[in-house]
C-alpha cells in the first residue's frame, strides 16, 4: 500500500569521521567493459582513511591493472565473496543473478539498474535481501541533475557521431563518406532526433566536424535551449511527420535521442521513412535501451553492431559508453568518489542518506522495502517513500 511522504524527520546525525569499507567487484554483465571506481579514486579513498577491496581483474577491460588498483592501496582478493562481505559494494551494471545470494541485511549497494532487462524475480529477492540500493538511474546531485546519467548521455551522444563517421567510410564497408566537410564538397547531413544531453553533445560533435545539424524535439522549450547551448543558428522543428520524412531523405546520419519518460521511448521513425532514407546512410539509435526511436531498430551488440535494412545501415548497441570503458570509468568514479568520502566524513553511508536529498532520490530499496513508485508500478509490487520509512524509524 502506498503511503504519502512527510518531510523528513530531524533528528541528530553523527557527522564523527569514519573509515568505510568499499568493495568493487568484477563486472559480468554482458560485454560491460567499465570499472565502477579507478585507481585514481581508490588512492584517495585510502589516502582518506578507507579500506577499499578489489576484485581481481576488475578493471581489465577498462586497461587498469591489478598492480595499478594494489598501488593504489587496494586489497586485491580472488572471487566476489570477499568482496561482497564489504558494508559498501560499488558497482557498474546490476548485481547479476548469480550473485545476489552474497548480498546481506544492512549492506549498500550502489550499481545501475538497466531497467528494460531487469527481471521482476531479481528485484525481489533484491528487496528480499534487506538491503539499501542505490541506482545511478534515479542518483541526483544538488542542483537536481542526474550526474550519472548525465555523464554517460554526454559519452554516448560524442560517440554516436564517431560511430556514425566509422560506418560511413570504406574501411566499415560504407559509401566511402566522410562525416563533416571538405573545401568544395557539400557537408554532412546529420538528423538528431531529440534535445536533452545525449542530443547536445552528439549536435556539438557533428557540428565540429563541420556538418550540417538538424534538430527534431517536441518542445519548443528544450529545442530553444539547446540552440542558445550550441552558441549558433541549427535547424530545428518539432516533430511533424512531412517535415521529418524531408529531413530524413536527405540525411546522411540520423540519431534517435529521445528519452522516455515512462515506459517505451516514442517511435517517430516509421519503417516507411526509413525506405525513403538514402542508401548508405548510418542509423544510431541510441535510445534503443529504452525500446528505440525508429521502427527498424533492433538490438545489437558490440560483437555485431550494425545491420543492413531498405540500404540503411543500423546501429543498436544499448551501452555505447562501454566502447570507450577507460573514459567513462573515469566519469563515474569522478561521480562516485566524492560521494564515498563525504559519507566517511559524515558518519557513513546510511547517516548521508538523512543529509542529502539526492542520495535518497537515488534509492530504490531500503531495508526491504521498495521505494521507487515506477519500479513498484511497472512490476505491480508494493513500494513506500523512503522518507516515510525513515520518518518512522525503520
Amino acid at each position: 500500500m502506498v503511503q504519502a511522504a512527510p518531510l523528513v524527520a530531524r533528528i541528530k546525525v553523527d557527522r564523527k569521521q569514519v573509515g568505510l569499507k568499499i568493495g568493487i567487484p568484477c563486472e559480468r554483465g554482458f560485454q560491460e567493459n567499465r570499472v565502477a571506481i579507478t585507481p585514481q579514486g581508490v588512492a584517495l579513498l585510502v589516502h582518506n582513511g578507507h579500506e577499499v577491496v578489489v576484485e581481481r581483474d576488475a578493471g581489465i577491460h577498462s586497461f587498469f591493472t591489478d598492480q595499478d588498483y594494489a598501488e593504489a592501496g587496494a586489497l586485491l582478493v580472488d572471487g566476489p565473496t570477499e568482496v561482497y562481505q564489504c558494508p559498501l559494494v560499488v558497482k557498474v551494471g546490476p548485481v547479476p543473478a548469480e550473485e545476489l545470494h552474497y548480498l546481506r541485511q544492512g549492506q549498500m549497494v550502489f550499481s545501475a539498474l538497466h531497467l528494460p532487462s531487469m527481471k521482476s524475480g531479481d528485484l525481489k529477492e533484491i528487496i528480499g535481501r534487506r538491503i539499501t540500493g542505490v541506482a545511478y538511474e534515479y542518483l541526483t546531485d544538488r542542483s537536481g541533475f542526474q550526474p550519472v546519467v548525465r555523464s554517460m548521455s554526454e559519452i554516448a551522444g560524442t560517440m554516436a557521431i564517431l560511430i556514425a563517421s566509422e560506418y560511413m567510410s570504406n574501411q566499415f564497408q560504407g559509401r566511402g563518406r566522410l562525416l563533416g566537410s571538405v573545401t568544395g564538397v557539400p557537408p554532412t547531413r546529420v538528423v538528431i532526433l531529440g534535445a536533452g544531453t545525449v542530443a547536445e553533445h552528439a549536435a556539438k560533435a557533428a557540428l565540429g566536424l563541420g556538418s550540417e545539424v538538424a534538430l527534431f524535439d517536441n518542445s519548443i522549450r528544450r529545442l530553444r535551449r539547446l540552440q542558445l547551448l550550441l552558441g549558433r543558428p541549427v535547424y530545428t522543428s518539432v516533430i511533424h511527420p512531412s517535415v521529418l520524412v524531408s529531413q530524413l531523405s536527405t540525411a546522411d546520419v540520423v540519431v534517435g535521442a529521445m528519452g522516455a519518460r515512462s515506459g517505451r521511448t516514442p517511435m517517430v521513425v516509421t519503417e516507411a521513412m526509413v525506405m525513403g532514407m538514402k542508401a548508405g546512410a548510418v542509423i544510431v539509435d541510441v535510445s534503443i535501451d529504452q525500446g528505440g526511436c525508429f521502427e527498424t531498430s533492433r538490438l545489437t551488440n558490440h560483437t555485431q553492431p550494425v545491420f543492413e535494412h531498405h540500404g540503411v545501415v543500423h546501429y543498436g548497441v544499448p551501452n555505447i559508453p562501454s566502447r570507450v570503458s577507460q573514459t567513462a570509468s573515469e566519469s563515474l568514479s569522478n561521480i562516485l568518489t566524492p560521494i564515498l568520502l563525504e559519507a566517511g566524513q559524515r558518519g557513513g553511508a546510511e547517516a548521508l542518506l538523512w543529509l542529502e536529498q539526492g542520495l535518497r532520490a537515488g534509492v530504490y530499496c531500503h531495508q526491504g522495502h521498495l521505494t521507487q513508485r515506477h519500479l513498484g508500478e511497472t512490476y505491480h509490487l508494493p513500494w513506500t517513500h523512503l522518507e516515510t520509512l525513515m520518518g518512522s524509524g525503520m
